[in-house]
């Protein structure tokens, strides 16, 4: 196929963004080997049931890529992660890798990788959507933690920030 009948890619529209919400894969799925940013996408579970979580996100993904054969979770960051998951009619195989929690990384066949931000489930829906807005910028450099970090409202003295 040449490079003219590659169709360009789609551009969410902003107000998807604001559709944002726990459990939602914002992805930009640049599967050639010019991907450029750290991430490839974001991910903002609902809970840390790898259980009830992965299968939702792995047909998302499966959707999108083709069949997903690994996911590689943090252990301390989920709850108990089993050595595999059925979904659908495929073997998804989990990992466990102390790659922090706020990341995941997807395989897809033997060697095409694509890491995930994750929102943690109780973040504020404005800093969640600021998060992974940043996230899914092709020119993205930025690591999780610190996207993370950098989506989160300064405290009001409410919450018992400073005055």
């Amino acid at each position: 196929m040449a490079d003219s009948d590659i169709p360009p890619p789609l551009l969410l529209p902003d107000e998807i963004h604001q559709a944002v919400r726990p459990g939602t894969a914002l992805l930009r799925l640049e599967t050639t080997h010019s991907r450029q940013g750290v991430l490839d996408g974001a991910w903002w579970p609902r809970t840390r049931d790898v259980e009830q979580e992965v299968p939702a996100l792995v047909g998302a993904l499966t959707e999108h890529l083709g069949p997903i054969t690994r996911v590689g979770l943090d252990a301390t960051a989920w709850d108990a992660i089993p050595p595999r998951l059925i979904i659908g009619d495929q073997v998804v195989h989990l990992d466990s890798f102390p790659v922090g929690d706020d990341t995941v990384l997807i395989t897809r066949g033997d060697k095409d990788h694509f890491a995930l931000m994750v929102v943690p489930p109780d973040t504020e829906p404005d800093a969640a959507r600021t998060a992974m807005a940043r996230a899914v910028r092709a020119d993205n450099i930025t690591q999780a933690t610190e996207l993370l970090v950098a989506a989160l409202p300064p405290p009001t003295t409410e919450q018992g920030g400073e005055t």
